[in-house]
């Protein structure tokens, strides 16, 4: 493959772009927490530590060049006019600030698509928290990281050692930008030369007209369906909460846990320390719906998808991208008992365990750098392609249990931020790190608006499963906190 081929748009690259809306950004974002050291938080030195990353991958100055007439799949090309300062913004909170503002300013961070002419990434650097603690709020586009030729923005940024070593100076410069003929021109050569190029060709000759004519035959076949059901006499589906038409508008809510409690409902009850997540993702569903008065008897199940790692060689952290299917899971909403909810799920995974296989928490937490960053944006490219009909998504990815730090300083807390699919309502995230487990639920803002209750109710549901694997009565959750956007 020519380096011109190479830099070619994927198709499914060029699909995120294609099928993007106002409504649905494809866009992954993160929130880092991080303390810094004694002397405090230094930007300029941070700036630094973000432009010596960068080139070790290119795509990040790369931005996404039409080629004219779309007689080929557009190119990444070198960002002339890249400007770090652009991507890397420096904002601060009222001090002392709280996590109740952190969301909601990620909650508007995350809505707003990115900008297409330029590289398809930001970050936000917001100072000024309670405890002397900084915020990376990060924003990457799904056609971006693959996993394979580029990882995450986070996974670049952050070592397993809190020294810093000597920035090699950046010798990187803009080219100049490549002319419309010679856009042309690597097109023709790259179609004529590749049997690759020539299908890509032929399909982006109609791009735009074949998600049109696809959405409109799925409106037909919707449509169809619900004639159908009248001219039978079968009652219409069932409305749910997690389904709807979304606004532009998001909400994030975030829990923390120790990992510790995880493990011991593990060691009391079986399965693995997701099943336990799932578990406690399927009571907190099943009170957040009875809350709002939703008939258990007519959502007695919610079909999920879970993407997990199924390869079994050395993970090759160059090459995540080829590491995660997806698996789909029914959480038993309807079911009333804790424990019976969790072996439910647990035997859901070992029937997968039998059929594929996966790679251990173990495995996964020690790959080098902080690869859970890139296997959630990779998971979340999984459940944007997956034509399985499910209501919810929730990607677990196992991260290492000792600290990480960012330029020297220590990163004490992640949440992967996933993106809304078109016409699902919430989005979870979690990741393992240094003895807890972060959650992070997205959620549409006018059909949710009570997101901050589902946090909640998840964090009740995994201490009503602590109390059984402990003996114990009921009492606040120990070591998890519960935050919520302000306003709701």
């Amino acid at each position: 493959m020519s380096e011109r081929q190479r830099d070619r748009l994927r198709p499914r690259e060029v699909a995120y772009l294609d099928g993007e809306t106002l409504a649905v950004p494809h866009q992954v974002a993160s929130i880092e927490l991080i303390q810094p050291r004694s002397e405090g938080f230094d930007y300029g030195a941070f700036l630094e530590h973000v432009e010596d990353r960068l080139a070790f991958v290119p795509r990040y100055r790369q931005r996404v060049r039409v080629v004219p007439g779309r007689i080929a799949y557009p190119v990444w090309a070198d960002d002339d006019r890249f400007d770090l300062t652009y991507h890397v913004r420096r904002s601060a909170l009222p001090r002392p600030g709280s996590m109740d503002q952190l969301l909601d300013l990620a909650g508007r961070i995350v809505s707003r698509p990115l900008d297409r002419s330029r590289p398809l990434w930001e970050l936000y650097v917001i100072e000024g928290l309670a405890g002397d603690r900084v915020a990376l709020v990060t924003k990457t586009h799904q056609a971006l990281v693959d996993g394979a030729e580029t990882v995450d923005l986070v996974q670049l940024l952050l070592d397993d050692k809190p020294e810093v070593g000597p920035v090699v100076p950046d010798l990187w410069e803009p080219p100049e930008p490549q002319s419309s003929a010679r856009l042309v021109a690597g097109a023709v050569f790259d179609a004529v030369t590749s049997v690759s190029g020539l299908t890509g060709t032929a399909r982006s000759l109609g791009g735009f007209a074949l998600g049109r004519v696809t959405g409109v035959a799925k409106d037909f076949q919707n449509a169809g369906a619900g004639i159908a059901r009248a001219l039978t006499g079968r009652a219409p589906e069932r409305p749910t909460p997690l389904k709807g038409v979304l606004s532009q508008q998001r909400l994030v809510v975030t829990l923390q846990a120790d990992l510790a409690d995880f493990r011991r409902i593990r060691d009391t009850h079986g399965g693995t320390v997701n099943d336990v997540i799932l578990a406690a993702v399927t009571g907190g569903l099943r009170a957040w719906l009875m809350t709002r008065q939703q008939s258990l008897a007519g959502v007695r199940q919610v079909p999920a998808l879970v993407p997990v790692s199924v390869i079994d060689e050395e993970l090759d952290p160059t090459q995540l991208g080829s590491a995660v299917a997806p698996h789909f899971v029914v959480l038993p909403v309807a079911e009333p008992s804790p424990v019976v909810r969790l072996h439910q799920v647990s035997y859901s995974f070992e029937q997968h365990k039998a059929n594929a296989r996966t790679v251990s928490a173990q495995r996964l937490a020690g790959i080098s750098g902080f690869a859970p960053a890139t296997f959630h944006m990779v998971g979340s490219r999984v459940a944007a392609e997956s034509e399985h009909d499910y209501l919810l998504s929730v990607c677990n990815v196992p991260g290492p249990q000792e600290p990480r730090y960012a330029a020297g300083s220590r990163l004490v807390a992640s949440y992967p931020i996933h993106p809304l699919a078109d016409g699902h309502t919430l989005a979870i995230g979690v990741t393992s790190y240094d003895g807890q487990v972060f959650f992070a639920i997205t959620a549409d803002r006018d059909l949710v608006p009570d997101a901050s209750l589902v946090g909640q109710c998840i964090s009740e549901a995994l201490d009503e499963l602590l109390d059984t694997a402990s003996g114990r009565r009921f009492r606040a959750p120990r070591g998890l906190r519960v935050v919520k956007n302000t306003g709701e």
